[in-house]
């Protein structure tokens, strides 16, 4: 089966990390997040993929061989202008004569798609739609289903006197040709608010594939971190890479840690990093290739991308750091705040309180105290 990923978006929400990168190629564990997604379809059987992308193509470019590595034949398709999650897949038309996938680019999920490609076969669908519940549902698009799996009706955003269902749009669809016939052309055309509604509106067998898998939309700064730690504490399947150094810790080569640093899993490290004495790392934390923690630094349950030097007693919690970024001696970030590329941060600064930072900044010393 082939599948389509939408990778198009300009990730505003993640700002600055998506200043120079897709949020699909964000790391994610010190690997591009479209990875993680690629492995899960490799899993079960997805052999080709389209990636459909608008913003910074040349970045999946640049990475596309190395993806092809994992048996994946993969093609990149780019928008000459911003076409909506249906518009998009009405560009890649020609090239789906089949049963076909579509996914969102930014969701992190372990779906069963073997399960799904069969209940879709099994219900003879033009359309099935990938559910999962959700507490708080009114940031979705509610989907309530009759007793046999059919769609009902498709609800956007509703208000809480709407929602009579915790089941949400996951991103994830199976359609047949067939159904791309109805969508415009070079036009801005959505799946929730334009086919799924059409396609219901003339009788067609749409329907709703419940799932109780892991889900996980790392849109925001604060899912972005738990995305990491959910991944950390094996909520869903993954090998990390490099050695097991302790009890849950690992650490790629050339990695060296001090005797008297303290590490709590569960932690990744990449190659070449340096922890120094008295040093404390608390998990669930991920840190990049190159990253230097010296002598009393503290993080915790943070990502700090590769390169990063954090300064004697500085403090990162609940935070992320972004590549080459230097934090100096006793400053603080806390409360999901993000630092972007290349940062020079001067000593005894306190960033807090989801503070962002834009890429090249520099920060003279004492100059910002929340």
């Amino acid at each position: 089966m082939k599948a389509v990923i939408l990778v198009g978006g300009l990730g505003t929400r993640l700002r600055p990390l998506t200043s120079t990168l897709p949020k699909p190629m964000l790391p994610m564990l010190n690997r591009p997040f479209i990875e993680h997604v690629l492995g899960n379809l490799a899993r079960h059987g997805v052999t080709s993929v389209i990636l459909s992308t608008g913003y910074l193509p040349a970045v999946f470019a640049d990475h596309i061989s190395r993806m092809r590595d994992d048996g994946l034949a993969i093609e990149l398709v780019e928008e000459d202008h911003p076409l909506g999650t249906c518009g998009a897949v009405k560009n890649v038309a020609d090239r789906l004569d089949d049963t076909f996938m579509v996914l969102n680019g930014d969701i992190l999920s372990d779906l069963n798609i073997t399960h799904m490609i069969d209940y879709h076969r099994k219900k003879q669908a033009v359309a099935t739609i990938a559910l999962t519940a959700v507490e708080d549902p009114t940031s979705y698009g509610l989907v309530p289903l009759r007793n046999d799996g059919r769609v009902e009706m498709f609800v956007e955003k509703p208000s809480w006197d709407e929602v009579t269902t915790d089941l949400i749009n996951a991103g994830t669809y199976i359609l047949e040709p067939e159904v791309l016939r109805a969508v415009p052309a070079g036009e801005t055309y959505s799946f929730e608010r334009g086919l799924f509604p059409h396609l219901l509106e003339d009788g067609r067998p749409v329907f709703g594939f419940p799932s109780s898998s892991y889900w996980l939309d790392i849109g925001t700064p604060k899912k972005f971190i738990q995305a990491h730690q959910d991944m950390l504490e094996g909520k869903l399947p993954i090998e990390l890479p490099g050695e097991e150094i302790k009890s849950r810790v690992w650490a790629g080569e050339g990695s060296d840690i001090d005797a008297e640093a303290v590490l709590y899993g569960p932690i990744l490290l990449g190659k070449n990093c340096t922890i120094k004495s008295h040093a404390v790392v608390i998990g669930p934390t991920s840190i990049g290739d190159g990253c230097i923690i010296e002598k009393g630094a503290r993080v915790e349950g943070s990502v700090l991308l590769d390169g990063c030097r954090l300064a004697e007693s500085a403090v990162v919690k609940t935070s992320i750091i972004g590549k080459e970024a230097s934090i100096g001696r006793k400053v603080h970030v806390d409360e999901v705040s993000v630092l972007g590329d290349r940062l020079d941060i001067g000593e005894d600064n306190w960033l807090r309180r989801g503070i962002r930072v834009s890429p090249d900044t520099k920060i003279p010393p004492g100059t910002i105290k929340f």
